[in-house]
């Protein structure tokens, strides 16, 4: 095979795998009543089948980037995929509430071990520079429709299947994709000079990181004064003020505070958490729009998702074009702004007399703002990084990105559901629609606030590469990216 063809090959797989990371994200939604109903656990307990996935796929990135960048990015997403297509088989087995979040705790483990071993196979195998931003954009393509499409895959399998199928759908693809890509995407490159793994760090991180996503997510359900929850957060402070005072004092840290000192990625970073805490949070509260208020079945909420899928679609591919043309700031700023008018558009159809037809044009054009921002903050964070460790710069916009859905979530979930104690039937119904009004205009808010964080970014959208040292491994990039994509 070709260099060409196989990297054209790996390419695809990469973006297969990103479906299968976005659409886990959402796709058990619409499926919680069907399962809460069949495994006996009560609605506010149901939400912890999302939960568990968010903590543990937002606390082990970090270390997941570390993992692809000293034990090889093939290696790794192979190793993630396998973990998905398991537990994905033992969540649609499932006979009781603990074992469906133990399954899917462990799919976040594997989300958390593939997202930036995709990343940074992409980051490698194109160069910097228009060939990655067009391989990007197949990635980010992918991966931005999956969010919304989660919803619409969702709703069709629990209608015709039951809510089994949403786990078992993950089972032939994730194992197929694993497969294939031990035949077509290029070997991990021979280890040069040892590198320890910073076991400390990683320990201390990773716990950080998963208690702080975990208070973040069971503050709104438990109350933010909950000993459980008040608890997380103290031992989180804790411990990530350890892993600060590891990671400064360490010869190979697991993460190098250096690399902050890249503009483009401390910007992408932070857009990332941005995007997630604005962008980011409207599937859950469309869902909880469209089933809650209007009453849509499992199907008809999926189907209302086809809009916004094609639209984000079409802005990922969008976004590509303009960061190549324009520049990665300039498209930022565009996407954001697009994004923020068509969101604050959208709030016009949180009403509970509006049918979907009012929700369209804003679903339209906030999804290619998304689109457009969603493929350029993944290029501005891959920007100016050394190869040999765009695993762990990965792994970190990756955490701002988990991070931002989480603290997003708890705090527009309190605002949303503000005006709902003690309503039932109609009553309930509008506090829940005029209540996610609000939210989505606050998410609009966000979004301007995205323009000025993306201000920072330097004008050319270029960023210098940060020094390492002289003893870096040897990496993929070059190698097979030079005869063409």
């Amino acid at each position: 095979m070709s260099d060409t063809r196989r990297l054209g090959w790996s390419l695809a797989l990469l973006a297969l795998a990103q479906t299968v990371f976005a659409l886990d994200l959402n796709i058990v939604f619409v499926a919680l009543p069907e399962i809460g109903e069949d495994l006996g656990f009560p609605g506010q307990t149901q939400q912890l089948v999302v939960s568990a996935y968010v903590v543990f796929a937002g606390g082990f990135l970090l270390l997941g980037g570390r993992a692809a960048d000293l034990l090889g990015r093939r290696r790794m997403f192979v190793l993630a995929l396998t973990l998905y297509a398991l537990s994905s088989l033992a969540g649609g087995l499932a006979d009781s509430a603990g074992v469906i979040i133990a399954a899917r705790a462990v799919q976040g483990v594997g989300g958390a071990l593939l997202l930036p071993a995709t990343l940074s196979l992409i980051n490698t195998l194109f160069e910097e520079g228009p060939r990655r931003n067009r391989a990007l954009a197949v990635w980010g393509g992918a991966g931005a429709s999956g969010l919304t499409l989660g919803a619409l895959l969702g709703g069709v399998l629990t209608e015709r299947f039951g809510w089994p199928a949403v786990f078992y759908v993950n089972v032939p693809l994730a194992g197929l994709i694993a497969l294939a890509a031990l035949y077509v995407v290029p070997r991990d490159p021979a280890r040069g000079e040892r590198r320890r793994f910073d076991l400390p760090g990683a320990l201390s991180v990773t716990g950080g990181s998963t208690l702080l996503v975990f208070g973040l997510v069971e503050g709104p359900e438990l109350g933010w004064g909950d000993p459980l929850v008040v608890g997380a957060f103290a031992v989180a402070a804790v411990l990530l003020v350890a892993f600060a005072l590891v990671e400064a004092r360490s010869a190979d840290p697991l993460m190098p505070f250096r690399l902050f000192r890249n503009r483009s990625l401390t910007v992408g970073m932070t857009v990332t958490f941005v995007y997630m805490a604005t962008f980011g949070v409207l599937p859950y509260f469309l869902t909880v729009l469209l089933q809650s208020v209007h009453g849509y079945s499992a199907l008809e909420t999926g189907l209302a998702f086809l809009v916004p899928s094609v639209a984000i679609a079409a802005g990922t591919q969008l976004g590509e074009r303009m960061t190549t043309r324009f520049g990665t700031r300039a498209t930022l700023l565009s996407g954001f702004a697009v994004g923020a008018a068509g969101t604050a558009v959208l709030a016009l159809g949180f009403d509970d007399g509006a049918g979907y037809g009012l929700l369209v044009p804003g679903l339209v054009v906030s999804g290619l703002g998304q689109g457009v921002v969603w493929t350029a903050m993944w290029i501005a964070a891959a920007t100016g990084t050394p190869a040999h460790e765009q695993g762990v710069a990965n792994g970190i916009a990756s955490t701002a990105l988990n991070i931002g859905n989480a603290i997003g979530l708890a705090l527009f979930t309190v605002v949303a559901d503000a005006g709902t104690e003690g309503k039932a039937g109609a009553a309930l119904r509008s506090a829940t629609a005029d209540g996610e009004f609000l939210v989505v205009l606050l998410t609009a808010a966000g979004m301007a606030a995205g323009l000025l964080v993306t201000l920072a970014l330097p004008r050319s959208g270029a960023a210098r590469t940060v020094r390492t040292a002289p003893q870096a491994a040897p990496e993929l990039v070059n190698a097979p990216g030079k005869s063409g994509s």
